[in-house]
């Protein structure tokens, strides 16, 4: 029999991308918020955060893993999360939670790796520091912790974004003093349906094995990707270098998992001659 895989948030960019990716080999299973063309699905459920009903689509769907890809409030996220820590605790069910680099975001000076201090001065980076705090009293082998770096992918939101800004010549936002590694779509989504089909268990950071300035990599990718000039709007967040880097040390994938941010810029520089 097929495992039963449930992803929340399977309408966004990431978890479309993993249910694209595990419905051929699992039963797999997803929640859509706002996006229409799901309905008729049955292996779809309508899921508001704001309004509750997770308990029912989990009591129907009798998943044996369940993917947190959600996002919206800050608030109703971490009582979710609650909710499906306190149920994986007492259930025969495992939770993948998508974090992110961003729990570290506070360290200048080096790169963190999966059992390094979280410490986070952004909303977003505590937010993910809690439910990960909360995450991580479950015995390891009730949870896996992915800690992603910046996602891109050709029909991401971050490239989106550069394609509308070069075609109407808006400036594009780049952080000069901060150095990042990168994951798409494709590779994360094969990185994750490894981890699943060998049952791992515990902190996984799945970026490049490499890093590179944050303005240097856009600048490449418009480079290769455009093959034209750009406005860029510098934003410093801090005078000293910081790094939003989540490098494996403890728990590493297989060679043909690992990749560089060049392999990176090679999925994404498609020339757009249309731009």
């Amino acid at each position: 029999m097929l495992k039963r895989i449930l992803i929340l948030g399977a309408s966004g960019f990431i978890g479309n991308a993993l249910y694209k990716e595990l419905n051929s080999y699992y039963d797999t299973f997803g929640t859509y918020f706002t996006k229409k063309g799901y309905a008729k699905n049955h292996h779809f459920f309508n899921y508001n955060l704001s309004l509750g009903g997770l308990e029912d689509i989990i009591k129907e769907v009798k998943p044996k893993l369940i993917i947190s890809s959600l996002r919206g409030p800050f608030e109703a996220l971490t009582e979710t999360h609650q909710f499906l820590i306190d149920l994986i605790d007492k259930s025969n069910c495992r939770l993948l939670f998508l974090s992110s680099a961003n729990v570290f975001d506070t360290f200048e000076h080096f790169p963190s790796y999966e059992y390094d201090k979280t410490l986070s001065e952004s909303i977003y980076g505590r937010f993910k520091i809690k439910i990960e705090n909360n995450l991580i009293r479950l015995p390891t082998t009730k949870y896996v912790l992915a800690r992603l770096p910046m996602v891109f992918g050709n029909n991401s939101p971050r490239i989106l974004e550069l394609d509308e800004a070069i075609k109407n010549n808006k400036p594009i936002e780049v952080f000069p003093n901060t150095i990042i590694n990168v994951n798409n779509d494709l590779r994360l989504c094969q990185q994750i349906h490894y981890i699943i089909n060998q049952q791992l268990s515990g902190i996984f950071h799945l970026g490049s094995t490499d890093l590179i300035h944050h303005f240097d990599f856009i600048k490449l990718i418009i480079k290769r990707r455009y093959n034209k000039r750009a406005i860029y709007k510098q934003v410093y967040t801090t005078n000293q270098m910081r790094y939003l880097a989540v490098l494996a040390k403890e728990n590493k994938l297989p060679i043909n998992l690992l990749f560089s941010y060049t392999e990176i810029l090679n999925d994404l520089t498609i020339t757009k001659k249309d731009l």
